[in-house]
């Protein structure tokens, strides 16, 4: 059989709210072409070597689909049908597991997990027709990914080329309460136009997340450089001396970190100890300087990038105050950072006006189901 995207080379790169412009930059600049804004995310043609570079480079972007076949779906019954009749078994093996995301809209089926259930049972059937057996299914750490999407009563069935979302870098084994995404941190680093001539500092740096994103990308780390598989493998195209080729050259670009260039401070020992350990899991994530310390007792961040996500909600300690929290902080960027630039991403859009500054511009980006603001600050 050959699938949609050997007929067309066009995929699906899922990205973030307020990420398609970074996202549409990051792929050009990796191969991709006639890149186009779609539904939450961005349509691209590429070839195998341009596909694999953007899986194993890519900092904005979350996943990459590859369509498996697209049609009319007014029915389960005859999405069923339609899917039953794919040859499932030429994709993957009895011993490897799968996974199904599905998302519906707009159509005359309006249960998206209803919908997934149908294109399991119809992939489990299709095996237990040839083998009498059937493959299992692993919800978390899936083998094989893929993604069923139904508008207007037309369906496509991806198959997921990075194999899970790519905001799990590998790096974060320990985390805080509330974590932000990878891919958001990476977004930051991006959009604060960071190059690594100045000191980059998070004064409130939690598990690291911002600081690690601002380790891999100044020393060109490949933002899967960590990931032990990619759902690529199991394209029936798949050329592994290509892969072997792109990772080989992605990796020779890598460079150690100067002593000096990242540091971070956390009111909270746990989290310092947890950040301590998440930088032992990347190249130069020792030359990362950490300590404990409230931003409230922070000397000076002269000619400083800062970056941070200030806690909110379940990070906060119920007795402490929100606004007085936010109003110190204010006072911290005006007061000890003169000359420094600073970008503060806000979870909550409503805590901006409490830090009492006025702000050069306001972006908006998603973490996750958080609807949040990233604002920069110059400190004159």
């Amino acid at each position: 059989m050959v699938y949609n995207y050997q007929k067309y080379s066009r995929f699906f790169a899922q990205v973030a709210d307020g990420m398609e412009e970074l996202g549409m930059e990051e792929l050009a600049g990796l191969g991709a072409q006639d890149v186009k804004p779609a539904f939450h995310g961005l349509h691209f043609s590429a070839g195998r070597e341009a596909l694999y570079r953007i899986n194993y480079t890519s900092r904005i972007i979350s996943r990459v689909l590859a369509p498996l076949i697209t049609f009319d779906c007014h029915s389960t019954e005859y999405l069923y049908k339609t899917a039953r009749s794919l040859p499932w078994t030429d994709l993957f093996s009895l011993k490897e597991t799968f996974v199904i995301s599905a998302n519906v809209s707009n159509s005359k089926i309006r249960h998206s997990q209803y919908a997934g259930l149908v294109l399991k049972d119809a992939i489990v059937d299709s095996f237990r027709d040839r083998y009498d057996q059937r493959p299992d299914v692993e919800r978390i750490d899936a083998d094989i990914c893929f993604n069923l999407h139904i508008s207007q009563d037309r369906a496509t069935i991806y198959l997921d080329t990075s194999g899970g979302s790519l905001h799990r870098r590998g790096y974060r084994h320990k985390a805080v309460d509330a974590p932000m995404q990878e891919t958001l941190a990476a977004a930051i680093i991006r959009l604060s136009g960071w190059n690594g001539e100045t000191l980059l500092y998070d004064p409130m740096c939690g598990s690291g997340t911002l600081l690690f994103e601002a380790l891999m990308h100044a020393c060109r780390i490949p933002a899967a450089y960590l990931r032990r598989s990619f759902g690529f493998r199991f394209m029936p195209d798949f050329e592994e001396s290509t892969w072997e080729s792109v990772k080989r050259e992605a990796d020779k670009d890598m460079r150690p970190l100067p002593k000096g260039l990242i540091a971070g401070s956390d009111s909270s020992a746990q989290a310092v100890e947890m950040a301590r350990m998440n930088s032992r899991n990347l190249p130069s994530g020792k030359e990362v300087r950490l300590s404990r310390m409230r931003f409230q007792d922070i000397g000076s961040l002269r000619d400083t990038t800062v970056v941070c996500n200030p806690p909110y909600g379940l990070r906060m300690k119920k007795s402490e105050d929100m606004g007085t929290f936010m109003k110190e902080l204010g006072d911290f960027l005006k007061q000890r950072c003169t000359g420094s630039t600073a970008y503060v991403y806000f979870g909550n859009r409503e805590l901006i006006k409490k830090v009492g500054l006025r702000s050069a511009w306001k972006k908006p980006l998603k973490n996750g189901q958080l609807d949040g603001r990233l604002v920069k600050y110059e400190l004159y």
